[in-house]
């Protein structure tokens, strides 16, 4: 395939879908790694990392109520208000146990209840209770990808069931359930 021919569909898929990683692109086109990403160069398109940056200063602008950017652990992807979310947490060597290379829980707990928090259509959301399942381990180099979704309101108590799941790959490494208390009424909102 000629190479502006191939610049042109490396675009159109990076376009399509911001986060391709430049080992996937290679694949897809059987070329090297680094002639995907002297491609890129040339046709100004940043690298992974500064791609999902971009996405999620966006996203977190224009959406979120409940927590300030610096706040969330990941960065955030997607988000629908009071139905679902998603972020990326990519593990580095600062964020595991030195002796086994595994990363520390709490990191994991941190993006996991950010998410729930961050998905939460009010100004304040606060974690009432969070049950937690660490299901297999996350090591360096690892991107978390966590999906949280709304799961039940209760509109009496104020309360707001999150689901939320980490994975690495296709493989769920961590389950949770955030109760979730709102400090507005939903019911006085949707009268006004």
């Amino acid at each position: 395939m000629p190479k502006k021919e191939r610049q042109l569909r490396l675009g159109k898929l990076i376009e399509e879908n911001p986060f391709v990683t430049d080992e996937d692109l290679s694949k897809h086109f059987e070329v090297s790694v680094q002639t995907i990403r002297l491609d890129r160069l040339e046709c100004g398109i940043p690298e992974l990392r500064k791609r999902l940056k971009q996405v999620a200063t966006q996203t977190m602008a224009g959406e979120v109520k409940s927590l300030g950017s610096d706040e969330v652990i990941g960065d955030i992807i997607d988000i629908k208000l009071d139905a679902r979310a998603i972020s990326i947490f990519d593990v580095t060597a600062d964020h595991v146990f030195q002796r086994n290379g595994i990363a520390r829980g709490h990191h994991l707990f941190a993006q996991a209840n950010s998410l729930a928090v961050a998905v939460m259509d009010d100004d304040l959301a606060l974690t009432v209770k969070s049950n937690i399942e660490f299901l297999k381990p996350v090591k360096a180099g690892d991107r978390v990808v966590a999906r949280a979704e709304v799961i039940k309101e209760t509109v009496k108590e104020k309360r707001t069931l999150v689901k939320v799941d980490l994975t690495v790959g296709d493989v769920l490494v961590v389950t949770g359930q955030f109760y979730m208390y709102r400090t507005t009424d939903k019911k006085q909102e949707d009268k006004q």
